[in-house]
């Protein structure tokens, strides 16, 4: 069997029976390409004929390239993706990358930002500005909402149910959840969507959703990480942020608050917990206080 074929085989499977988005579906072929380039080390060697060593050989390779641990790791996942296609498929009998081990990786925390870090950016968005009331929706309902980048661009008219206070999100694998929203960002969604995004002419199949550039098209997600670098460089925030380090804020400050775990989890439509820990790093004082208040011996 030849790449090509096995890689356009690949993505269907991811597409159709998987359901990933086309983020995550790129992602793995993007891992599976760097395998594909080592193979050209090995005389062009197919995707049937690797074996076990193979794999750990490649796995030396992408390491004397200077990939970090997490990466290494995030590579190993999508080819163990590629070589389960290839078994469901039959076209190798053994899987030479079921016994791989991933290498260990320390778990960094992305930058929080503290309320009212928040706040300062937020409230430096030029409402003068045609775009200023679409910005101020947009990071309102990132934050209030703990969404993805990718949520909020693909986020729909048809998905907001705002008479309940909650929105219907595509997360990833095309998983769906509710989404509760609070009051402040509901009411400058309202205001962006009644009296701005009514002067926007959407194009041809675009109509639904709900954040627009000014050529009618879904605002993207490289103009979302703009808006926000942009917005933080205003502000002298001397801090490397993101779109995600709303989400991460979001939880932390619902942990903090005194939120309950499973909610949290529930709310970024994490499927392990495992994962939201991850994201909701608790200060020292904050654990103590814990113990101390529900503790039977504190």
């Amino acid at each position: 069997m030849d790449w090509q074929s096995g890689i356009r085989g690949f993505k269907s499977y991811l597409r159709l029976e998987r359901s990933l988005s086309a983020n995550t579906i790129e992602a793995y072929l993007r891992d599976v390409d760097k395998l594909v380039q080592y193979s050209d080390t090995l005389g062009g060697k197919s995707p049937d004929k690797f074996s076990t060593e193979d794999l750990k050989n490649f796995l030396k390779w992408v390491n004397e390239l200077g990939m970090l641990p997490p990466t290494q790791a995030r590579v190993l996942s999508g080819l163990k993706a590629f070589f389960k296609y290839l078994m469901i498929e039959d076209i190798i009998q053994s899987n030479p990358s079921a016994l791989l081990e991933s290498p260990k990786t320390t778990r960094k925390l992305p930058d929080t930002l503290s309320i009212i870090d928040i706040n300062k950016l937020i409230d430096a968005i030029d409402l003068s500005k045609p775009e200023g009331m679409r910005n101020k929706a947009m990071l309102e309902v990132l934050y209030g909402c703990g969404l993805r980048v990718t949520e909020l661009t693909t986020l729909r008219l048809s998905n907001l149910f705002l008479e309940i206070d909650f929105l219907k999100i595509l997360g990833k694998g095309n998983k769906e959840r509710l989404v509760p929203i609070g009051a402040e960002a509901v009411k400058f969604l309202k205001i962006f969507i009644e009296e701005k995004r009514v002067h926007i002419k959407p194009k041809a199949g675009r109509e639904d959703f709900v954040f627009l550039n000014n050529r009618g098209n879904p605002i993207s997600r490289v103009m979302v990480f703009l808006i926000i670098k942009t917005l933080a460089k205003n502000i002298d925030l001397n801090k490397s942020i993101s779109p995600h380090t709303f989400r991460h804020s979001f939880a932390t400050h619902l942990i903090e608050g005194g939120a309950d775990l499973r909610a949290v989890q529930e709310m970024l439509g994490h499927e392990s917990i495992t994962t939201t820990e991850i994201y909701t790093h608790l200060d020292r004082d904050y654990l103590r206080d814990t113990i101390i208040q529900f503790h039977p011996r504190s």
